[in-house]
């Protein structure tokens, strides 16, 4: 059991493996599963804003990436899709869609004569800027029963083990 005042879930299942498996070390689980937990339910209370704003995660995702990009709200896909981490395909079918939906556009490089870069349309601009208001609101409701010196500790620990699983990405 974790040191937390009530039981939860994951406690559950680390019980279960210490019956079944007591010679069997599964510590690792505890936060793992917390992680992989707190995901799946902050996806859910995030979809339910980007629904409201007629647009899925990936949709925000992709205009947030051009708004924060500053004027002028454009990048090269291959910029958006590094960020984004998905592949070229993935990026040219959720463009087309975006396109379609004239929440972006595709503009020429004025660098390169072959290729198109993406620019926030005026309806995106003003869709991402509403959705993202509404975005950080939600988040700062999800976040408000944790106390801000905890929530700067979590945040500590979170980076901590982000830099610690993306230094070691290239060994696995």
């Amino acid at each position: 059991m974790s040191t937390k005042q009530a039981a939860d879930a994951v406690d559950v299942i680390l019980g279960q493996w210490h019956q079944e498996r007591p010679d069997l070390d599964v510590s690792p689980m505890g936060p793992i599963g917390r992680i992989r937990r707190c995901a799946l339910l902050l996806q859910r209370k995030m979809d339910v804003v980007f629904t409201e704003y007629g647009m899925s995660n990936w949709e925000f995702d992709v205009l947030a990436t051009l708004r924060r990009s500053g004027p002028p709200y454009c990048l090269a896909p291959t910029a958006l899709f590094s960020s984004l981490m998905i592949s070229s395909g993935t990026m040219t079918h959720r463009l087309k869609g975006l396109e379609a939906s004239g929440w972006i556009e595709r503009i020429p490089s004025s660098s390169d004569a072959r290729s198109m870069l993406v620019q926030l349309s005026d309806a995106g601009f003003a869709l991402i800027d509403q959705a993202v208001t509404a975005h950080v609101a939600n988040e700062h409701a999800m976040l408000a029963a944790i106390t801000p010196e905890a929530l700067l500790e979590l945040d500590a620990r979170m980076a901590e083990l982000l830099g610690a699983l993306e230094g070691n990405a290239e060994g696995r």
